[in-house]
């Protein structure tokens, strides 16, 4: 999708411009105006932030179209400010038109994104965009692989030839129930099956591996066909790490896990710049926010909580108050879906995220990062690390105020929810990077425009 984009704003955006410059220009003088051609970046940063290269967004061509507007009228901004920046950057006579420029500018892009995504949609329907995948073993497991694929896959279409090995356990009946896939039983020749269906890649996803023949695997790598393990396989297609099959010798071997003094440092540099930078245009929105949280009930402004952050070490967290000044007169609960405790104001400003912004402070003073893990309350962290594996893992890095599961995972208040965060918590930790944080600070842009789940 992104390079669908790309390619179409390559080809229609040179010639908006060209037609913003007086009459009788000739084509050297498009170079003059080469910051303008700065512009298309700005647009396709929208669209991720946005979440346009989703795969939900994707897959649902209404939810695309309904949102190339919000994009449209973002990119007009910026053209505007790029037009009158570019008449005081160009040389008398030369000047090119910024109404133009703004009208071209939404013409271009209202037209490529509206394009790109019409024709992806007839392109699936014609499967052009499919993955041809052979995945050993037929048990739960195997189940567990294509269901993942099915619902959260990055490719758009799977075809999935299963091999089956009677010596390692029975089918699963909801994949011999599954028209959709091929199962091949018998595990005799590996590279044979490769061969015929053609396949992309294989995944070794057997219920029990012990005593397994790899000669069949050996073949088909050497003969050229990408091998791939099921939990590294599946990092990669989901993002996330699958919780209920982790493997700890993976984790043991695997790559990733890793800060170097490089990394810590740009991290807490683009901390502080972009905290700055948020706080000084919110200030007056957080001055009324606070007003309004005292007239509600007359409560203090702010509210204090000791949480987790990087080593396990305790912080006090500052919000504002959304919560009753009662709240939690009987002991420390998980939030709830229309929990009576939340205020009026306090319900606007949870879906507005400004009782969000004073935890700011908190990383201004190095205790949170601007990207990572939520932090969570000392009281429920001996209860999940008891629970879930390698929950204590996601404390290798500072929490943060979005993080990866914030941008993925709706509000949840459950085990169950916090074991599905923490598989994304373990992909950011796993795969951490500097441009891995710009990237999640785009999406939360989406987030917080539209905010599903929050409580």
């Amino acid at each position: 999708m992104f390079l669908l984009d790309v390619l179409l704003v390559a080809l229609v955006w040179p010639f908006a411009v060209w037609f913003t410059l007086p009459a009788g220009a000739t084509w050297p003088a498009v170079l003059v105006v080469a910051p303008a051609l700065l512009h298309p970046a700005a647009n396709l940063l929208f669209l991720y932030a946005l979440g346009l290269y989703r795969r939900d967004a994707i897959l649902e061509t209404r939810k695309s179209l309904g949102r190339i507007p919000l994009v449209v009228g973002m990119g007009a901004l910026t053209a505007a400010a790029g037009g009158w920046l570019l008449r005081l950057m160009l040389p008398p006579g030369l000047h090119a038109d910024p109404a133009r420029l703004v009208v071209l500018a939404v013409v271009c892009f209202a037209f490529c994104g509206l394009a790109a995504r019409l024709l992806l949609a007839l392109l699936r329907r014609r499967a052009l965009f499919r993955s041809r995948l052979m995945v050993v073993g037929a048990g739960r497991r195997a189940w567990d692989l294509v269901w993942m694929l099915r619902n959260e896959g990055s490719s758009l279409h799977y075809e999935v030839t299963f091999v089956h090995d009677p010596a390692h356990g029975e089918i699963d009946p909801r994949l011999a129930q599954d028209k959709a896939h091929r199962i091949v039983t018998g595990g005799g020749d590996m590279l044979a099956v490769a061969r015929a269906i053609q396949a992309d890649q294989i995944v070794v996803a057997p219920d029990e591996r012990r005593g397994m023949a790899l000669e069949g695997l050996i073949a088909c790598k050497t003969a050229g066909y990408p091998v791939r393990q099921y939990m590294g396989f599946l990092e990669k297609e989901i993002r996330r790490i699958d919780i209920k099959r982790l493997d700890l010798t993976w984790v043991l071997y695997s790559d990733g896990f890793y800060f170097g003094l490089l990394d810590r440092v740009l991290k807490r540099l683009l901390d502080i710049a972009v905290s700055l930078v948020i706080l000084l245009p919110a200030a007056p929105f957080l001055l009324l926010a606070m007003l309004a949280v005292w007239a509600g009930d007359r409560g203090p402004v702010f509210y204090r909580q000791a949480r987790v952050t990087r080593g396990g070490r305790q912080f006090r967290i500052v919000k504002l108050r959304t919560m009753r000044v009662d709240a939690e007169a009987r002991g420390a609960v998980w939030a709830a879906a229309g929990d009576s405790r939340i205020t009026r104001v306090g319900n606007f400003l949870r879906r507005t995220r400004l009782d969000e912004v004073p935890q700011l402070f908190n990383v201004l003073k190095g205790e949170m990062s601007l990207v990572g893990p939520r932090p969570e309350r000392p009281e429920f962290i001996d209860e999940l690390a008891r629970e879930l594996p390698l929950y204590n893992e996601r404390h290798m890095v500072k929490a943060g105020l979005t993080g990866w599961a914030q941008v993925n995972y709706p509000y949840g208040a459950s085990l169950d929810d916090a074991r599905s965060k923490l598989s994304y918590d373990l992909y950011y930790v796993k795969n951490f990077s500097v441009v891995f944080d710009l990237l999640i600070l785009l999406q939360t842009l989406r987030v917080v425009l539209w905010p599903s789940g929050v409580r």
